[in-house]
């Protein structure tokens, strides 16, 4: 019995001290790697820091105020990562609404993303994929000269229009679409060799569209020291968003943020943009193989005007990521979200780290934290 509480004692120290470092150093004020990538794993927290609280109950008769103390530490820092994940859950009430209009597909609009992985050769699994959920427009990441042949001679017939980016630094990005694309321009906007595609699209009952595709490098030891320039292109998008007031937008990609994240609350404040995924589920994308280390990279935003008629996690292709379907329906009368708005000194955050960001300095200072 004794070697069993010894046990119990040992696990709890090793999993409190995981959590509970891993639930303070996010509010620290910085952006480094080691700081920001804790923002990631906040369900896997949750049970770890739960694990911990449990195993050191069970494993003290004491009903001593240090021990107590430290149980409910535990048992509170578990409560506050569920916290932060609750919204992406079905418990919390959806912020976009459920489609109405089913029978007229005028105004609907479906978008595949996928992360393919550059070094993946399974182009038959994403093809067949493609042309078993028929989306309106593809877009597809990582992909170099290679994935752009490959996908090209499966796909070329059924998305006539096209923008390439076929790059070897795991950034290349293509779109595919059925649709007309007016004025698709290829942007860079804080790295010269990180791209983005900003177009429009008109849908059949004659509404504009505005779509952004974006993948901003991670913060990790092996790309970006820092999370500025990531936040930094959130930002930018964020206020061109802004700026272009009472139009239909979408905002797409592999943003490598997690929708909890500071980065990405502050996006959606000042874009007004919803996040279809609050009050349905964490859709959690990344990473493929791993299913205990897994978090939502890939994301979809869109204006209060548009309604859910699915949006689903696709299959396994390959890759680490696992593919994204999203089916909106164009219902401005059913609009009565109008999404969050910026606060506070949410503006000038975002401008300051697009400075940054510009300048390449991974020094920013988080002003708040959600």
């Amino acid at each position: 019995m004794y070697v069993h509480v010894i046990a119990l004692r040992i696990v709890a120290y090793v999993l409190g001290i995981i959590g509970v470092i891993g639930t303070v150093l996010p509010f620290l004020k910085y952006d480094d790697w080691w700081i920001r990538g804790f923002d990631y794993p906040r369900q896997q927290l949750v049970v770890i820091l739960f694990l911990s609280a449990t195993c050191w109950f069970l494993s003290n008769s004491s009903n001593g105020a240090l021990n107590i103390t430290i149980g409910v530490v535990l048992t509170l820092a578990a409560l506050y990562q569920a916290y932060r994940i609750y919204p992406y859950t079905k418990l919390h009430s959806k912020d976009a609404r459920e489609a109405e209009i089913l029978d007229n597909d005028e105004g609907h609009l479906t978008i595949m993303m996928s992360n393919v992985l550059q070094t993946n050769r399974r182009t038959d699994l994403v093809i067949d994929l493609v042309k078993n959920v028929n989306p309106d427009i593809l877009l597809t990441v990582e992909t170099n000269k290679w994935w752009e042949e490959k996908l090209a001679e499966g796909l070329d017939e059924d998305f006539p229009y096209r923008v390439n980016i076929p790059l070897e630094n795991l950034y290349g990005m293509h779109l595919w679409s059925k649709i007309e694309l007016i004025d698709p321009q290829i942007k860079y906007r804080i790295k010269d060799d990180i791209p983005g595609i900003d177009t429009r699209i008109k849908l059949p009952n004659g509404r504009e569209v505005d779509l952004y595709f974006v993948h901003p490098m991670p913060p990790s030891p092996s790309e970006a020291y820092a999370s500025t320039g990531r936040d930094a292109e959130l930002s930018l998008v964020g206020l061109e968003v802004r700026d272009r007031p009472n139009r239909s937008t979408i905002v797409a990609g592999d943003m490598n943020d997690v929708a909890w994240s500071h980065s990405s609350r502050l996006f959606q404040r000042i874009s007004g943009l919803l996040d279809p995924r609050r009050g349905r589920g964490l859709f959690s994308t990344f990473h493929a193989e791993y299913s205990l280390l897994r978090w939502p990279l890939d994301h979809v935003f869109h204006s209060s005007d548009f309604a859910i008629i699915d949006l689903e996690r696709l299959p396994y292709v390959g890759s680490d990521h696992f593919p994204v379907l999203i089916k909106l329906s164009y219902e401005p009368q059913q609009d009565e979200n109008q999404g969050e708005q910026a606060e506070g000194d949410d503006l000038e955050e975002a401008r300051e780290t697009i400075e940054m960001g510009e300048r390449s300095e991974d020094d920013a200072v988080i002003k708040d934290n959600d």
